[in-house]
């Protein structure tokens, strides 16, 4: 044995190696080494540390490789080593001086490294076992002292107070980087929006925390949100919860796994649970302001389930705990968002509806607002000077149509606008021809209006009044056609009569033209009984054109006799129920209004053809100068001509002769000529019975 004096050396130097050194491995391999000069006998000492399974591994010693096997390769498992149990728990040195008679060693080793003594000794700090020290011989029995087995004490203390340091370093070092990473864990977290990016940026850091491992959450659903299932999935990597259900059902955790999550919730403590094969299940409860957002998920491996307290938990605690309430915000303004979606969705709704009700009037439909400015038109308005709604949108009523101001539209307008009361008007425009029915009623800061088109109305108001002439035309021509024509017949006879008197034959064309102007009247009276005749009669079916082929001489000798011409066409249409006279006379009527209202040389022409498949249309075109817009009000009125020696009942008779038959008269007219639409409907007349329907 060395002197003390050598001996205190080599620990006054492992002292200042331990508190000067920072590499455990160094400083453990310098401790075997002083152990080995120590006790020469030796030939291998070893330090074995524990691996965080329950077993040690070598981890410093010399020689550090014996027949090609490093020491590093060999691994301690108190499990199947009796030695090194009882060193565990009994913490005590042991010195086998013969292996031969003693059973605790393990006889591998004992007989490949052919061992007849060996010492071990418990590496302890405190109350902490933190590794094994075996000193062993090559055949040559150490015979160990008990005062040199003390020395080597003393060296493996050193080596406690060195691992110890080394311990207490890499735990202040872990804590660093653990509240480094928290720091960077709250920076990604402010940058989430969604639970689904803050849950992927908590997985990442428990993937620091535990190495290899799955991760998945297990997200509780308000029960104001709307949810198929209360509690939604989503787990690392995208993993769907089919294929995370599989690995537990792989880990024989299926059956139980749901209750053990609800069971997280219901405690918010951490659950967990040994899978076997070195693997096990942590169940970590998210909590924020003392209510459980969900549960993590943690299938870990590389540890016994046993070995919990090793497990880096108060880190992934505290991910968790960092997590929660950013998890918990994003989680409400998500809750937010879709309580937002969803009202705004039915607000959409509700005012699709407004709007499709809006729209389904047939009424035009604005809104004015305060600055007199549209801002809302439907499809029904229609515009002067062909401007559209999207073109009217924002602009100032009074800016786009100047020439309203002062009308009675302004007038009305500004009294709803500025007394805030309902108002109803009539407008007509004279520049696109509408003629509008107005309610304008406050709304808001604005006024809204609803626009009825009475264009039609008043035509057919027009119509009727010209019908109830017509109708009062047809009593009167009742009443009085016996009382004239009575008379009248017997003053012709009698003229008659005195035409073949010879004595009054100087007379005799004094006679005849009474009888002439007696015939006249009587075709007046005639004419006037047709107007006003409402009876359809004598109705046959027949062609339009064959009425007016029969008369196509009549015309071309009226139209040669005044150095006119004459153009008619005919295309194929079908029979139609007609009364023959009558719309030969409708025909004559027409035909002659054109002719006079044009000079020498001009053409007239008539033509038939067949419209929409609906309508036989009759049309007579002139070459006239066209008629005025006053006297279009007026036409087809009795008694009402703007000739010299007119009745007034010509064009009366026309639309009495089309009302019969339920044709209609338009007319197109300009400085070019006028046109005289005459539109009969391809259907039955009322009244009368098709002898080609029925059966």
């Amino acid at each position: 044995m060395v002197d003390d004096q050598s001996r205190y050396s080599r620990l006054a130097n492992i002292t200042r190696i331990v508190n000067t050194k920072l590499d455990l491995h160094e400083v453990l391999q310098q401790v075997t080494t002083a152990i080995s000069e120590e006790i020469v006998r030796c030939d291998s000492v070893g330090i074995f540390l524990p691996e965080g399974d329950g077993t040690y591994r070598g981890f410093a010693g010399k020689p550090e490789m014996i027949d090609g096997i490093t020491l590093q390769s060999q691994i301690i498992d108190p499990q199947t080593d009796p030695l090194a149990a009882e060193l565990i728990e009994k913490r005590k040195t042991i010195y086998i001086a013969d292996t031969s008679i003693d059973d605790r060693p393990d006889l591998v080793p004992v007989g490949a490294f052919r061992i007849n003594s060996l010492l071990a000794l418990p590496i302890s700090y405190e109350q902490d076992f933190i590794g094994m020290v075996f000193l062993f011989d090559y055949g040559t029995p150490m015979h160990l002292t008990q005062s040199e087995i003390e020395s080597v004490e003393a060296y493996v203390n050193m080596a406690a107070v060195a691992i110890q340091n080394a311990k207490t370093l890499n735990q202040k070092e872990k804590l660093l980087a653990e509240k480094q990473s928290l720091l960077d864990l709250s920076r990604e977290l402010s940058f989430c929006s969604t639970t689904r990016e803050s849950l992927n940026v908590c997985f990442s850091y428990l993937k620091q925390a535990f190495g290899e491992g799955d991760f998945a959450a297990h997200i509780i659903i308000p029960p104001s949100a709307k949810s198929v299932t209360p509690i939604a999935f989503h787990a690392a990597d995208d993993l769907s919860q089919t294929d995370w259900n599989e690995r537990l059902h792989h880990l024989g955790l299926t059956d139980d796994y749901e209750k053990l999550v609800q069971r997280a919730v219901s405690e918010k403590e951490t659950i967990y649970n040994g899978l076997g094969d070195h693997r096990l299940l942590l169940l970590l409860p998210m909590i924020s302001i003392g209510k459980v957002h969900g549960v993590i998920s943690v299938v870990c491996g590389g540890i016994a389930a046993k070995q919990t307290a090793n497990l880096p938990l108060l880190f992934a605690q505290s991910i968790i705990d960092a997590t929660a309430p950013v998890f918990s915000n994003v989680l409400y303004m998500d809750q937010l968002e879709g309580i937002v979606e969803e009202r705004t969705s039915a607000l959409y709704a509700a005012n699709k509806r407004v709007n499709s009700v809006i729209e389904s009037i047939t009424d035009g439909f604005l809104v004015l607002n305060k600055d007199w400015e549209y801002s809302y038109i439907n499809q029904h308005v229609s515009f002067a000077r062909g401007r559209t709604a999207e073109e009217m949108l924002g602009k100032n009523i009074w800016e786009m149509y100047p020439d309203i101001i002062g009308t009675l539209t302004y007038t009305e307008f500004h009294r709803a606008m500025n007394e805030r009361v309902t108002v109803r008007f009539e407008a007509q425009s004279d520049v696109d021809d509408y003629w509008y029915d107005i309610t304008a009623y406050p709304f808001d800061d604005g006024i809204c209006c609803i626009l009825k088109n009475i264009k039609e109305q008043k035509k057919y108001e027009r119509e009727l009044k010209r019908l109830s002439n017509l109708d009062l035309i047809g009593q009167m021509a009742a009443g009085i056609s016996h009382e004239v024509r009575n008379p009248m017949t017997t003053v012709r006879g009698f003229l008659q009569l005195m035409v073949k008197d010879k004595q009054l034959t100087p007379h005799a064309a004094h006679l005849n033209l009474m009888i002439d102007e007696l015939d006249r009247a009587n075709a007046i009276i005639t004419e006037f009984l047709s107007v006003g005749n409402t009876r359809t009669s004598d109705m046959k079916m027949m062609s339009l054109n064959t009425i007016l082929d029969d008369i196509s001489p009549l015309i071309k000798v009226d139209t040669s006799n005044q150095n006119k011409r004459i153009r008619i066409y005919t295309q194929e249409v079908p029979d139609l129920w007609l009364n023959h006279n009558e719309i030969r006379q409708l025909i004559i009527n027409l035909y002659r209004n054109g002719l006079e209202a044009m000079t020498v040389g001009q053409t007239l022409t008539i033509g038939t053809y067949l419209e929409n498949e609906k309508y036989v249309v009759l049309a007579v075109q002139d070459q006239g100068s066209g008629i005025d817009s006053d006297i279009i009000e007026k036409i087809g009125t009795p008694f009402y001509t703007t000739k010299d020696e007119g009745t007034g009942l010509g064009l009366g008779i026309c639309y009495a002769v089309a009302a019969r038959h339920n044709a209609t008269i338009s007319i197109e007219t300009g400085p070019e000529g006028t046109i005289f639409f005459t539109k009969f409907p391809i259907e039955s007349v009322p009244g009368i019975e098709n002898p080609f329907e029925g059966d």
